[in-house]
């Protein structure tokens, strides 16, 4: 597909929904994809790229980094608190924050750098017991808490259940992102991006699409 028909569809998307496109963010995500298939994506001019883990990421991107300039890294995968500094250090914004622990390791971490990539706050909209986030009726509380901990919270990310609509879980997402007064949604993949857009999304996370299926790692 490419890079091209992607960003054509997310402006066309973006402008039947009444919306600029500059308005939503198109995170290429590069996990898992052979750095030949990134430099190319690099070489037409796109910086915005997602990881979904922090060793991965530390290999590839610092090397990229001083080649390409103005590159915008997303950390869109779990994140370990032995690993918040690195990642701290690595990632412009991260997307996974979903627990209070980690919340106030990369506070602590903030006071002692004097700075904190953007972070939005992972919900479980599906309530499935294998992923990550926090619960809907956990939303609230955790945005009040992670503001008290003068977090920049910049909004909310999902990861709907593959076997539902996806449109209701963004629907739901965007709820709580006015009701916490956030602009920021982080949601929609390459096979829904487009509804995702029409209801808010200010950033999209698309990989295969753009790069084709992803690569396996080898085994170590």
């Amino acid at each position: 597909m490419g890079l091209e028909e992607i960003r054509s569809r997310v402006a066309k998307a973006a402008a039947e929904a009444g919306r600029a496109a500059e308005d939503v963010r198109l995170i290429a995500v590069s996990k898992v994809q052979p750095d030949a298939r990134v430099e190319a994506v690099l070489g037409e001019g796109h910086r915005c790229f997602g990881e979904n883990r922090v060793q991965e990421a530390q290999g590839k991107w610092p090397e990229f980094r001083e080649r390409f300039e103005g590159v915008d890294l997303h950390l869109i995968g779990p994140l370990q608190s032995n690993k918040a500094r690195v990642a701290m250090e690595l990632f412009d914004a991260i997307h996974t924050v979903d627990r209070p622990k980690i919340a106030t390791t990369i506070a602590r971490l903030a006071d002692e750098m004097g700075r904190c990539p953007d972070l939005f706050i992972q919900v479980n909209t599906g309530e499935e017991p294998q992923k990550a986030g926090c619960l809907p009726s956990e939303v609230d509380g955790f945005v009040a808490e992670c503001r008290g901990l003068s977090l920049p919270v910049k909004g909310l990310m999902c990861i709907p259940p593959v076997e539902e609509e996806p449109s209701l879980h963004f629907a739901l997402l965007a709820k709580f992102a006015a009701r916490n007064g956030l602009t920021g949604l982080s949601m929609g993949m390459s096979a829904d991006f487009e509804r995702a857009i029409a209801l808010g999304a200010t950033h999209v996370r698309v990989g295969s699409a753009i790069f084709g299926e992803r690569v396996p790692a080898a085994k170590a």
